[in-house]
């Protein structure tokens, strides 16, 4: 019988069960039913992401792929409410570190771009919410991306309406080793991410707010070539709602940024395996 090639969704497993198998010990204690290992929890939740489905339509597909079953040991199918507890197990420094992992995946060059999106945290339709006179607040989710790769390299996620010259300065603190230029749109204008910037040795290629004629001059000498990368954000972002959905499912803040931040190592994952 000829041999079948791996399909692009097995070679996504393989590469998500290697990274979660450097994140994490194989069980979360020696009290564990040692039933299932987190390896296997968290390539099942990335597959959820991946496909953009619920527990129990993935666990019932899952039943039809013997592959990817052998790929990471799973002898039986889990019920949707241990992958639920999973989710809820699962701390976000974990998700974290497979993000950071997911990154070195990717070859960076340092020329980083910094912009702001937002997510719906209901999927009821627009029409319903407005029948029903229901507010339903976005989350606001600010990525920092590598232009050479399109990479992820992280992730900020609030509920309220912080200005983005409140949220870039602890995004700089936290990768300040990966960034050797900062590419942001002029709502991250502010003295603090340009002095910040600089005393991490980051060249800011920020455009200003134009209130005086030197604003503008100082617009007008941009090296528009570098600068122009900075839409890669803008590429980024439309391409996580679009793969994976511009809504969260969970119904708790806390896993809807957790929810986010599995996408961004999902997005990750793929890209590498574009390459």
């Amino acid at each position: 019988m000829q041999t079948l090639p791996k399909s692009r969704l097995l070679q996504f497993v393989e590469k998500a069960f290697h990274l979660a198998q450097r994140a994490t010990a194989r069980y979360s204690s020696k009290f564990s039913k040692q039933r299932y290992t987190l390896h296997q929890h968290i390539v099942l939740l990335c597959l959820k992401i991946r496909k953009n489905t619920s527990y129990r339509t993935l666990l019932d597909e899952l039943i039809e792929m013997p592959r990817i079953r052998n790929e990471i040991g799973l002898a039986e199918i889990p019920s949707p409410s241990t992958l639920c507890k999973a989710f809820h197990r699962l701390e976000m420094a974990v998700w974290r570190v497979l993000l950071n992992l997911s990154v070195a995946l990717l070859p960076t060059n340092g020329v980083v771009s910094i912009d702001a999106s937002g997510f719906d945290r209901s999927y009821a339709s627009k029409h319903y919410t407005k029948r029903a006179k229901l507010t339903i607040k976005q989350l606001k989710v600010t990525l920092l991306i590598d232009t050479k790769a399109n990479a992820i390299l992280d992730i900020h996620v609030t509920t309220t309406r912080k200005h983005d010259s409140q949220i870039a300065p602890s995004l700089i603190r936290r990768n300040r080793n990966s960034i050797r230029i900062l590419l942001g749109d002029k709502g991250y204008d502010d003295q603090t991410i340009r002095s910040l910037a600089r005393e991490y040795e980051i060249r800011p290629l920020i455009k200003h707010r134009e209130f005086t004629s030197l604003h503008y001059a100082w617009n007008a000498r941009m090296d528009t070539d570098l600068y122009g990368h900075r839409s890669q954000s803008e590429t980024v972002n439309s391409a996580l709602k679009r793969k994976y959905g511009a809504f969260v499912r969970s119904r708790y803040w806390w896993k809807q940024f957790r929810e986010l931040v599995i996408r961004c190592v999902v997005y990750n994952i793929e890209i590498d395996l574009s390459n």
